[in-house]
């Protein structure tokens, strides 16, 4: 059995970019990755919700490569945005990452965030066939 990925018909199909659950096979690797924000490895911080989502996202994949992971291995994302108006640039980013892969998702509207500059953080985890 691998990770399966369910929409129940009993429930609203989901609004966006996820699935309402995934269940993890018994045995299966599992990795909990810390929120990763729009902070580049130089500790540089660009304006814009686009522009961090792409560093939270790429920093995100970098850890799963670290761990032998993929990202068709992650079955839950939380999203955390600071601004309202951020929503729409945050989902482009997302989507075209993600494309089809579509974990079980959170996404929060907070009133801020470790360092006032951050616009978006993101948190993972991901599951894998020992």
């Amino acid at each position: 059995m691998t990770n399966v990925f369910s929409n129940p018909d009993s429930v609203r199909p989901p609004g966006g970019n996820y699935t309402h659950s995934v269940e993890v096979e018994a045995g299966s690797r599992m990795l909990y990755v810390a929120g990763q924000t729009g902070m580049d490895i130089d500790g540089n911080i660009p304006d814009g919700i686009e522009a961090q989502a792409e560093i939270a996202f790429d920093n995100l994949l970098k850890i799963l490569a670290a761990s032998g992971f993929g990202k068709e291995d992650v079955v839950f994302l939380k999203s955390f945005l600071t601004r309202r108006e951020d929503r729409d640039g945050y989902q482009k980013v997302r989507s075209r990452i993600w494309g089809d892969i579509k974990p079980a998702s959170t996404f929060l509207l907070v009133s801020g965030l470790a360092n006032p500059n951050f616009l978006v953080e993101v948190e993972i985890v991901a599951a894998k066939k020992g």
